[in-house]
């Protein structure tokens, strides 16, 4: 009889402010109320008053019974916490700091860094959540959960160079194979805990849904599927919010998670802790994982955060506005992964699920992610060592990013920064070239928009799409020179 280890992941992001208009009046120690929701404090104090508390005192009383689990809080729900809810805080701290209780390593700012070419800044939120930890609840997490369950060989290598001992990521059938979750297995030199997809996903989505033929789940029926498992480890996996958030209280949700333990014990179902997986069972077998696989949507990889031209568009200005990080936890807080998430454009249920999760529609989501960056980046310029090379590189708002058209109107590609108008040029077509070029836009652009004058008069000079794209990249190179 297999044993089962429960995760559950606790974070709420600082949703960015749906009405933000540039202010420059507002200075830097009042940016968190310029660019950040007011709504934030609202949806914690709903959460925390259906879900955490609740959910929370049961666990407390199951875990003095005997029951076992991991917990992952993020950083940014723990400021929010320590900010207007610290009961709350102090009921988890109590959960984090019990006997039959672990609490799992992450990036603090539940970030998509990992997903960066460059490892450095996924290193250092993790090395910052850890210290957070220590400080919150006096212990140092030993293993590790990326957010959203984000994993592929290089995460592996990077999570197993900062001395974790093991990984939670998901069981996807196209890394596995025929292989079962079930077992502990290893990618490099980390081993690997793989989330049970079918088991969570029978509490974390079937649950409530009454056209599952399995509907109402009760605690006694799952914990039988349990103990009818093959295998030697169930990864169980949950976002937290699960239990009377997602799932209302009326569903029965919470009568079902204080009635599990007790099912699961009479079916001598043991619980296991994630670090006594590693010390006590043995690594079956290894898996390779070259590309990133999640927990997110049907497609279980990270298109739910890159899977469209928007996401990707913020995921490369993200990177390139570390140049302009002056305050770099601001700058930290625009890497968190549900801003990423609310652009998405998926349909059938992965669009439902997103939808669900969105406090606004991806278009508007896009556009508010980017004004704010714009915003941002702006800010810091006049610290900068090269002013003017700065102005050119930044990321710009919608209302000034250069749209390409043709005489029938926009052709649906748009430039946020220079860097993207560089690639762009080499994907457009040569109508839409041509058309800006005989109205003078580029020259209009590069001397308005970007206070670019020596860019300015190489274009009113430069006819074809080769001298253009030769001339572009050349000059950002050397703008990037003077500035990095």
């Amino acid at each position: 009889m297999p044993v089962v280890c429960f995760g559950f992941e606790v974070h709420q992001p600082y949703r960015l402010n749906r009405t933000f208009a540039p202010d420059r009046r507002v200075r830097k120690e009042d940016l968190e109320k310029l660019y950040f929701d007011t709504m934030n404090r609202a949806v914690l104090d709903r959460i925390c008053e259906k879900c955490y508390r609740p959910a929370t005192e049961i666990l407390l009383e199951k875990l003095d019974a005997g029951f076992g689990c991991a917990f992952l809080f993020s950083g940014t729900l723990i400021e929010q916490l320590e900010r207007w809810n610290p009961d709350v805080l102090a009921l988890f701290g109590h959960v984090a700091r019990h006997r039959n209780t672990e609490v799992l390593g992450q990036t603090y700012y539940h970030s998509i860094a990992g997903c960066f070419h460059n490892k450095a800044e996924f290193e250092e939120q993790v090395r910052m959540h850890a210290d957070l930890m220590h400080d919150i609840f006096g212990l140092r997490p030993t293993v590790f959960e990326n957010t959203e369950f984000t994993f592929n060989n290089q995460i592996a290598a990077t999570v197993r160079d900062l001395d974790y001992r093991g990984i939670f990521t998901e069981g996807v059938d196209r890394i596995l194979g025929w292989k079962s979750p079930d077992y502990l297995y290893q990618c490099g030199d980390l081993p690997v805990l793989l989330r049970n997809i079918r088991l969570s996903d029978d509490i974390a989505f079937r649950f409530a849904k009454t056209d599952w033929d399995k509907y109402p789940l009760r605690a006694d029926t799952y914990a039988g599927w349990l103990a009818a498992s093959p295998g030697e480890i169930i990864n169980i996996f949950l976002d937290y919010e699960t239990f009377s958030e997602h799932f209302w209280k009326e569903s029965g949700i919470l009568n079902f998670l204080h009635s599990l333990p007790e099912e699961m014990e009479a079916r001598n179902v043991r619980t296991i802790l994630p670090s006594q997986v590693l010390e006590r069972f043995p690594v079956r077998d290894t898996i390779d994982v070259p590309e990133t696989i999640s927990w997110a949507d049907v497609e279980k990889d990270a298109s739910a955060w890159m899977g469209n031209e928007r996401q990707l568009t913020a995921f490369s200005a993200i990177q390139k506005a570390k140049t302009f990080a002056i305050d770099k936890n601001m700058w930290r807080y625009l890497q968190t992964s549900d801003h990423f998430y609310y652009m998405a454009s998926k349909y059938g249920t992965s669009g439902e699920v997103h939808t669900y999760f969105s406090h606004h529609p991806p278009d508007e989501a896009f556009r508010t992610y980017m004004k704010i960056l714009a915003d941002f980046e702006a800010r810091s310029i006049r610290f900068m060592k090269n002013r003017r090379s700065a102005k050119a590189l930044r990321t710009l708002p919608f209302e000034e990013a250069f749209h390409f058209a043709g005489p029938g109107g926009y052709i649906g590609y748009t430039a946020f920064n220079l860097d993207q108008f560089s690639d762009l040029l080499s994907v457009v077509l040569g109508d839409s070239i041509a058309f800006h070029q005989e109205r003078g836009d580029f020259a209009n652009w590069a001397q308005d928009v970007l206070g670019d004058e020596q860019l300015a008069r190489s274009f009113g000079t430069t006819p074809d799409r080769n001298s253009l794209l030769a001339i572009v990249q050349e000059h950002r190179e050397q703008l990037w020179s003077h500035v990095t």
